[in-house]
């Protein structure tokens, strides 16, 4: 075994990656980094009737997305390739038949038909079938077969699969980092089929042979692998291999708590489940992504890691370095984690804080490019700084901010009607023909001349600041008066005055 750390993270090509999945690699990746090793991407492509084209290609974009990428995989060969599990076929029949020279496993025949029969028989006497050592022995199989039978099936070419054998009267000690310590009595456990009629592998004899050609220290994986952990803790020592260190991570549960998270609580409750969107090639079907949806690769990095791990201290933004040196597997909780579509929300809203004004200026350009309105952009940037505080998403700049570009061509009733008096045309003509005499049109002196001026007509501010709104954005919203009327300038400002007292009159 390796004395360098070296994880793998094996999804299955089925379909797009799951945010539960996502999580599993990000754990990988933090411990590897951690550690100075290696992250390794394998795929488990056994099962090629569920193979779904373009799942691999969704994979590694999604890991590269997330800023996550692989040192090691398809297409980055290190020597311990090839890394789909289908072009390493030839290896597995080989680990199988030294299983059975070693008398670990055995050639099992039982057709379909025959194991159903057993099945329905025991059911209907109230018990549960399991083939192992209570009734191997009156089973077809090399164990209760003698050679010559055995031979002659094979030469006939019978199909068979490959069985391992439990043994009988055994207590496993099992380890996990998680979850400590743990006993499994060996009578319980079934003969689980290694190799397959049709010449492939099961995922359990696959993913021990490469586990351990390909030097894998440590395996990270779901709990759904638990009651599998076993069996390949049996393997490796049927194989006289170092097994590794074994961590199961928590289920990401629904928002309420009960069960696993799925793609329908997403589409019912409006969040994505994906980090990308995907296409389904079949049908047709699309499923929402986080890019897609607006979130940065960062907040969804750091939403994922607390879903199931804390750092034991009060920070909750982590950038990825950090979350790299606090990262420790032995934080990881035991019991699921439940997700929180709100909190993803949190750290987006964080992070669009914390990015640089020009890259979301650039961003939200690529929006008002698809709503044909070109501008400035040092302008869009300034635009940007002053209203992030409000947002959420990119997207959000327009509703937030729309009037920065466009004129209001409406105006909100309900607003309108609180702040549009019968007086208030005639004070807005007044207003117009004073904001033509204001020589600096900068937010600062603005502020000091309409003060004055509204002073020296012994009014409320509210009769003119609450139109003067109305008039420059359309509604009773926005950031400082002032400085919208700085960015969009003297002129325009005068325009949409003029515009409201015609249309409010």
């Amino acid at each position: 075994m390796s004395s360098k750390v070296r994880v793998r993270f094996a999804p299955s090509p089925t379909g797009p990656l799951h945010i539960g999945g996502v999580r599993t690699a990000l754990y990988n990746y933090l411990f590897a980094k951690k550690h100075g090793g290696d992250f390794v991407l394998r795929i488990e492509d056994t099962d090629q009737n569920r193979y779904v084209e373009g799942a691999e290609d969704y994979i590694i974009e999604s890991l590269n997305w997330c800023g996550i990428p692989y040192d090691e995989g398809p297409g980055k060969e290190k020597g311990y390739g090839p890394y789909r599990q289908s072009e390493r076929k030839d290896k597995y029949r080989e680990y199988a038949e030294k299983l059975i020279e070693s008398g670990d496993a055995y050639y099992a025949f039982d057709t379909a038909d025959e194991l159903d029969a057993h099945r329905k028989d025991h059911e209907e006497k109230g018990k549960t079938f399991i083939y192992n050592w209570h009734n191997r022995q009156k089973l077809k199989n090399s164990l209760s077969l003698s050679e010559e039978e055995v031979q002659q099936k094979i030469d006939a070419e019978e199909a068979y699969v490959i069985r391992f054998k439990s043994p009988q009267d055994e207590t496993l000690h099992l380890k996990d980092v998680i979850r400590g310590e743990m006993e499994i009595d060996t009578n319980i456990l079934d003969d689980k089929v290694l190799f397959k009629s049709d010449g492939m592998p099961t995922y359990h004899l696959a993913n021990i042979v490469d586990d351990h050609l390909m030097e894998i220290t440590h395996v990270i994986r779901g709990e759904e692998w638990l009651p599998s952990l076993a069996l390949h803790y049996m393997l490796y020592r049927a194989f006289g291999w170092n097994a590794p260190e074994f961590a199961h991570l928590p289920l990401i549960l629904k928002p309420q708590g009960k069960g696993k998270l799925s793609k329908r609580d997403g589409e019912k409750m409006g969040f994505p489940v994906f980090p990308l969107e995907w296409k389904d090639p079949k049908s047709g079907e699309i499923s929402a992504g986080y890019k897609e949806e607006g979130y940065f690769p960062e907040a969804v990095v750091n939403m994922l890691a607390f879903l199931g791990w804390n750092p034991g201290t009060e920070q909750e933004f982590f950038e990825l370095e950090e979350l790299t040196k606090a990262f420790e597997l032995e934080r990881v909780h035991k019991g699921g984690a439940k997700f929180d579509p709100e909190k993803t929300k949190w750290f987006q809203q964080h992070y669009i804080q914390l990015a640089d004004n020009d890259f979301l200026a650039g961003e939200f350009e690529k929006y008002l490019v698809k709503k044909d309105i070109t501008a400035d952009k040092k302008y869009i940037s300034d635009v940007v700084a002053l209203i992030k505080e409000r947002v959420v998403f990119v997207e959000d700049f327009w509703e937030q901010g729309y009037f920065f570009f466009i004129a209001p061509t409406s105006f909100d009733p309900k607003d309108s009607k609180k702040a549009w008096k019968e007086d208030t045309s005639e004070l807005m003509k007044e207003l117009k023909e004073f904001l033509k005499s204001v020589e600096d049109f900068k937010a600062e002196p603005l502020q000091e001349a309409v003060k004055e001026w509204i002073k020296s007509k012994e009014i409320g501010f509210g009769k003119v600041m609450m139109p003067l709104r109305i008039a420059l954005v359309g509604a009773l919203q926005g950031p400082d008066l002032y400085k919208i009327a700085e960015f969009i300038g003297k002129e325009e400002s005068i325009d949409r005055i003029q515009n409201a007292i015609e249309t409010l009159k």
